[in-house]
């Protein structure tokens, strides 16, 4: 194929990067308020990490020359709203294999913590108090995965040594795994009743859009934890506030809808709930998967070969 040529907008500088290749022209721009270049001559942009919708799509309709939008997060939707105002067959790729691992990690350490009372021993070193007693274990506890990409699958793979009873996968359509059956959405009514732990690792989109609503939640049982490390968007929050406050439910959540979550909301306060500030990828292990991504994939697109992880194409 014909090798590619163009401008780069990286939200790294360029001598970070081990490994990219010669003959395209790197520009730096992490978001701020001066564009490093005419949007006319980007050919790759690497849209800035955890920024924003309206930074993400800020520049995408001068971009008249782009080929790949290419996010940094295993997540779209920040940038889906500017797809229509890019000219057609543009790629838009994700980070697959770059969060895996530490939202992973993050999943298990918010189930581990929510289950084994965590929050109040925190408050009770605080108040110097000795809160001893007998609180839920991971081991034995039936867990349902909802939405099993490479996230849901990395998930299961640290679930394994906690000895759990029962593992159930569920995402948009059925398939087979080597660890057992993937079963579609619809299935879900039947699955959530005999669920101790619920984690959510869907994407956001119109069918996973307020997902968890008053009845999928009605339908846990009693004292089931739900995990978000999705997106906010995927829960009702007000119907998820109505059953923390009844205390019937416990909830552990990475994301939260509106977010991030303004002083004064109900759900900063509400009982049996741990909360964390979307740092599911935000580790030590982001910026060196980022990297190896970038390389990787502009190695591809500069000797005109295909990229990676497209999940969609306008047009």
């Amino acid at each position: 194929m014909t090798a590619t040529t163009g401008d780069v907008w990286l939200p790294f500088p360029a001598d970070e990067i081990d490994g990219l290749p010669e003959g395209l022209n790197y520009l730096f721009w992490d978001g701020g308020p001066d564009l490093p270049g005419d949007p006319a001559d980007c050919a790759y942009y690497v849209v800035p990490y955890m920024k924003g919708t309206t930074v993400a799509v800020r520049p995408l309709a001068a971009m008249s020359a782009v080929q790949v939008v290419q996010t940094l997060s295993a997540g779209i939707d920040h940038v889906e709203p500017g797809l229509p105002l890019l000219r057609a067959g543009v790629r838009l790729c994700n980070a697959k294999g770059v969060h895996e691992a530490s939202t992973a990690e993050l999943t298990i350490a918010l189930i581990l913590a929510s289950l084994r009372g965590f929050p109040g021993f925190v408050h009770g070193q605080d108040a110097e108090e000795w809160r001893s007693g007998f609180y839920p274990a991971l081991a034995d506890k039936s867990v349902l995965i909802v939405g099993y990409g490479s996230i849901g699958a990395a998930i299961e793979d640290r679930l394994v040594p906690f000895e759990c009873a029962r593992v159930t996968r569920v995402a948009r359509s059925a398939r087979t795994t080597g660890r057992g059956p993937v079963h579609p959405l619809g299935e879900l009514p039947a699955l959530l009743p005999g669920a101790d732990v619920v984690i959510l690792s869907t994407p956001l989109n119109p069918s996973t859009q307020g997902l968890v609503d008053a009845g999928f939640l009605a339908a846990m049982p009693d004292g089931a934890l739900l995990v978000n490390v999705a997106r906010g968007g995927v829960v009702d929050t007000e119907a998820l506030l109505g059953e923390l406050v009844t205390g019937r439910l416990r909830a552990a959540l990475d994301v939260t809808d509106p977010e991030p979550l303004p002083k004064g909301h109900a759900l900063w306060h509400a009982p049996n709930v741990l909360i964390t500030p979307h740092v599911g990828g935000s580790t030590s292990a982001f910026a060196p998967r980022a990297k190896r991504l970038l390389a990787e994939q502009l190695t591809r697109f500069a000797a005109g070969e295909p990229v990676r992880n497209v999940v969609a194409t306008t047009g």
